[in-house]
């Protein structure tokens, strides 16, 4: 009866607005209502063109031919072909794919014809199977961490491929992390009774060939409660780096609230600082001085483009601080890309180290968590300094499962994320631009830092331009691409990759950079020229 009301009563009309397709059951989608009839829209001047054509006796003659145009239907989401991946473009005359980030004419056949595509079709499958990455794949990646995508830019309404290099913590757990965390077996771990977290604290304590682990909500909060718990005595003093992340990051939170001074040390341009100078800073026994009580390290330096320690220096390091009956704390919140880069475990590079702060997040795709590492008498301490900073966790353990899977699943493919910086390093270096610039031997691990010229551009103003899309770049590149990135001074830009990249959002990256920096070298700078001209 349904049918024949169907039939009889004419189109079927979409009262409610409809939803994300993907999210909803198949079951669930909004009731259609008939509509008794609908009238046929009254065609106007605009609707008809004037072609010239030809007749047989070779005449030409002006006829009137009717303009069809085609409007972007919601209804077409329904379609099983279409699922999960249709929208609509840039205007009501635009369908677009999330999949190929490729605009469509609205017209329901072109639509079907891009489904039957090889090209779409591969393109859906790569997104099955988690390797399409951030470029608005319909559905998210089992195995590994994935990347949110955002709208923002000029282009109002338009689709945007979103690529976010801002840091290596941007990333979400994946599908396969979740599950790992839902299944987590769970324990009060204030009183020691989380076997997840035991598990993980045994793991990262072995792995840096350490006795003992405890696992903390940050790196912030790891880093701190390891010179806290070295710096035990009031009046302590530390000596570190003058662009570590413990003396530029941390809010001098061991001066607020350790009540620790520190000295800093030039770091170098491979990430260390001079030893000679470092003997010369530690304090003598004098009541009118602090007391010279811990030296601290970062591995990779962070502030100077995720450098990774030279070995050489770590073991001389080490000797001159046993010399000095100094213990040697390292910040370790991204030591296994220093381990992939130098090529040597982790336990080698914090060898002579008696505490290490170690990070499930950056790099590993985990949403939380850190680990002090070091003795057993070392983390019975550090415990008593959790609590009093707040950081004890009770059903820890979902947590402390992201973090295993981390390192069995996310780890081994950290040499990627290397590659895939050098490959963005490589591009812009290809531009030979005095606008922005890279300097390849500096690229070591994750990170690129790319410097700008002052003049043309600065750090901010470089980050604002990648996150926009022109419509000149729309359409000479084909596709809309908002790259987000750091200015960390104001002038250097810093380029983070990580788990959640793919080789399509790298590429996409060259090319937007590419694009961008060939503006600011193609510009004519008259403020700039009559500046010079008037001194």
């Amino acid at each position: 009866m349904e049918e024949d009301l169907i039939a009889s009563q004419g189109h079927l009309v979409v009262e409610d607005a409809l939803p994300d397709v993907g999210d909803i059951p198949e079951h669930e989608y909004p009731k259609a209502t008939p509509v008794r009839s609908r009238k046929t829209k009254k065609r106007g001047p605009d609707d008809f063109i004037l072609k010239q054509i030809k007749t047989e006796d070779g005449a030409t003659v002006e006829k009137k031919v009717k303009v069809y145009t085609q409007r972007y239907r919601k209804a077409w989401q329904r379609l099983p072909e279409c699922r999960g991946w249709l929208r609509m473009g840039s205007t009501v005359e635009r369908a677009h794919c999330s999949v190929c980030n490729k605009e469509l004419t609205a017209g329901k056949s072109e639509v079907l014809k891009h489904a039957a595509g090889k090209k779409h079709q591969r393109r859906m499958e790569l997104a099955a199977a988690g390797q399409l990455g951030g470029a608005g794949a319909p559905i998210e990646d089992a195995d590994m961490p994935v990347m949110r995508t955002a709208s923002i830019g000029p282009l109002e309404g338009a689709p945007h491929h979103t690529v976010d290099l801002r840091s290596d913590t941007v990333t979400y757990p994946s599908i396969k992390m979740k599950e790992a965390m839902f299944r987590a077996p769970v324990g009060d771990d204030v009183f020691g009774e989380d076997p997840t977290v035991k598990e993980l604290e045994k793991k990262i304590a072995s792995l840096l060939g350490k006795e003992s682990a405890l696992l903390v909500p940050s790196g912030t909060m790891a880093n701190l409660i390891c010179v806290l718990t070295h710096c035990w005595m009031r009046g302590s003093e530390v000596i570190l780096g003058d662009q570590s992340h413990l003396h530029v990051w941390a809010q001098g939170g061991i001066a607020q609230i350790g009540n620790i001074h520190h000295r800093t040390l030039k770091n170098l341009p491979d990430g260390s600082f001079s030893l000679t100078e470092l003997k010369a800073l530690v304090r003598g026994d004098d009541p009118h001085w602090p007391v010279t009580s811990l030296v601290c390290i970062e591995n990779t330096q962070n502030m100077l483009g995720g450098k990774a320690l030279p070995l050489r220096w770590l073991d001389e390091i080490g000797a001159v601080c046993q010399e000095l009956g100094l213990p040697l704390h390292c910040d370790g919140a991204r030591l296994l890309n220093a381990a992939v880069a130098v090529g040597q475990p982790p336990s080698r590079l914090v060898r002579h180290c008696q505490s290490v702060a170690f990070c499930i997040n950056k790099g590993l795709g985990a949403p939380m968590g850190s680990l002090v590492v070091g003795s057993k008498e070392f983390i019975e301490r550090a415990i008593r300094v959790r609590k009093v900073l707040g950081g004890g966790l009770h059903q820890a353990g979902m947590f402390a499962a992201a973090g295993l899977y981390a390192l069995e699943h996310v780890a081994p493919r950290l040499a990627w994320d290397h590659t895939h910086a050098r490959a963005i390093a490589q591009g812009v270096k290809e531009m030979h631009s005095s606008a922005v610039t890279v300097d390849l031997k500096e690229v070591q691990t994750n990170m690129v830092l790319l410097t700008t010229d002052n003049i043309r551009v600065n750090a901010k103003k470089l980050c604002d331009r990648l996150a926009m899309v022109s419509d000149e770049e729309a359409e000479e590149l084909d596709e809309q691409t908002v790259v987000m990135m750091l200015p960390i001074t104001d002038t250097v830009v810093r380029c983070m990759t990580h788990c959640a990249l793919t080789k399509s959002d790298i590429a996409s990256v060259v090319k937007k950079l590419k694009f961008v920096i060939n503006e600011y070298d193609s510009m004519v700078f008259l403020e700039y020229k009559i500046e010079v001209g008037q001194g």
